[in-house]
């Protein structure tokens, strides 16, 4: 594979730079470059994406959005603080997060802010186009790792004002950027933004990334559907602290998250059973979460049966590789000439577009063929 050296190197641009996700990404890649980690949990760097055409992590250079006005390097130790980041990884890649925080830009909509959309999309898209080219990149892939926003009403696209996930989406088209959505917001997938997203020529991916509950219940489903079980009623708790759990602590943003984990259960099970997904908001957790899910399912002779799965993890943790990987397909799919919803990238999502597959082996199937179909291309 060719190093940064000699690769187009390839921009990151983040919405929601300075959050947890965003500052493990960058750390983390500037880590993986410098061979001071293994890629675990990072799938592109597996065997099946070798000669792709994927971006090299040391050619990747990274900017972004962000309201936050802590800087990537004090995130970064605050992250070591709450044992998401290995002590010492802040200080060896130093340099990379201090690049990526000089190209950070400050973000929107906030209070008091009294410039209307077109205004808002404007500034957005001239400091995604003033990355590209200070920095010589052969493209940008704008990548939504921001808080989850509620959700609002799809069938009023013109009602109100854009969110702020798709005032970002808007930036990304009028920049000739590809985009993904790793969150549950709206982004390119609001109603109003229809027409551009077909009629740009760009690749999109999302949405919100599976990492956690409903990765597991993507390969948990297939097993009940294919061995003839009837499950009955899926339950699911989540605890969860820092910025996502602040997030999530409204009603609405709750909403719009358990929205993409009820959509797995129905493509896995070809129905969706009884139960809800609840969400708490346990500040002393930090990046940290609790999963857990409580199954209900007959088996022959209508025997009442009972599974439940326990997932502790890192959320940030969990995430950033995904959103590295992410990054680098799309930015292949671009370099290929694809355009519109990329299905094969259904495998990272809890949301992914129309049509999809469901069952998480028949998304990874999709994701090799992608492999392949971005390998023809180059």
């Amino acid at each position: 594979m060719v190093t940064g050296a000699g690769a187009q190197r390839t921009g990151v641009w983040l919405v929601g730079a300075r959050g947890s996700v965003a500052t493990t990404a960058v750390a983390g890649c500037a880590a993986l470059a410098a061979g001071l980690h293994e890629p675990l949990g990072m799938v592109t760097e597996t065997a099946g994406f070798d000669g792709c055409g994927l971006p090299p992590l040391d050619a990747l250079v990274f900017g972004g959005h962000d309201i936050a006005e802590v800087s990537l390097p004090k995130r970064a130790q605050e992250l070591v603080a709450s044992g998401v980041l290995p002590s010492g990884v802040p200080d060896a890649v130093h340099r990379e997060l201090a690049a990526a925080e000089n190209a950070v830009r400050p973000g929107g909509r906030v209070a008091g802010d009294v410039r209307d959309d077109d205004e808002l999309i404007a500034v957005f898209a001239e400091d995604i186009g003033s990355f590209v080219r200070e920095h010589g990149l052969a493209r940008a892939v704008v990548v939504n790792v921001a808080s989850t926003e509620p959700a609002g009403d799809p069938g009023d696209p013109g009602g109100a004002r854009l969110p702020a996930s798709a005032l970002y989406a808007v930036a990304a088209l009028r920049s000739g950027c590809p985009y993904v959505n790793f969150t549950p917001s709206a982004g390119i997938d609001h109603p109003a933004l229809a027409e551009a997203a077909a009629a740009s020529g760009l690749p999109f991916a999302g949405k919100d990334g599976k990492t956690g509950q409903s990765l597991l219940r993507s390969a948990l489903g297939p097993m009940f559907r294919q061995r003839a079980m009837a499950v009955r009623a899926w339950s699911g708790a989540n605890l969860l602290g820092g910025g996502d759990g602040a997030a999530l602590a409204d009603p609405d943003a709750a909403a719009a998250k358990n929205a993409g984990k009820t959509r797995v259960l129905t493509d896995t099970l070809g129905h969706l059973p009884e139960g809800e997904v609840h969400i708490d908001n346990v500040p002393a957790l930090g990046d940290w979460k609790t999963a857990w899910d409580h199954t209900v399912f007959d088996g022959f002779l209508g025997t009442r049966m009972v599974m439940q799965t326990l997932w502790q993890g890192c959320d940030s943790a969990l995430a950033a590789p995904l959103v590295l990987d992410l990054a680098r397909l799309t930015a292949a799919a671009h370099a290929a000439g694809l355009s519109g919803p990329l299905p094969g990238l259904a495998f990272f999502f809890k949301d992914p577009p129309a049509g999809s597959p469901g069952d998480l082996a028949d998304q990874w199937s999709a994701l090799m063929a992608f492999a392949e179909q971005l390998r023809e291309a180059v």
